[in-house]
């Protein structure tokens, strides 16, 4: 149950970075969601960021990354309007769950 909940935490953290950060590479991102203790497989990481291309919210391109050749993805307008709805949405659930706000 745990991964399911996380496996849509961790979309909305990545479409966060290709907005703010302009451009992520798998690697780099993959640190990145460490530091929020998300231990993210390569099997679990690239499948997400292909799926995330796929639907047209980020775009790759292959370019030399520390000397290596890596895939590295930015948001598209949709991504980012894609952001823009879920943080509502994250607004509204953290209203609701953690500050325990009724309606």
């Amino acid at each position: 149950m745990e991964r399911e909940f996380f496996a849509g935490f961790i979309k909305i953290h990545i479409l966060y970075h290709a907005v703010h950060d302009g451009e992520i590479c798998g690697v780099e991102i993959a640190r990145e969601l460490a530091t929020h203790g998300y231990q993210v497989s390569p099997g679990t990481l690239y499948p997400t960021l292909h799926g995330l291309e796929e639907r047209g919210y980020l775009k790759s391109r292959q370019r030399v990354v520390e000397g290596r050749m890596r895939r590295c993805y930015s948001a598209t307008p949709a991504g980012k309007k894609a952001l823009a709805e879920a943080r509502e949405k994250i607004r509204e659930l953290v209203e609701e769950v953690v500050e325990e706000k009724r309606r």
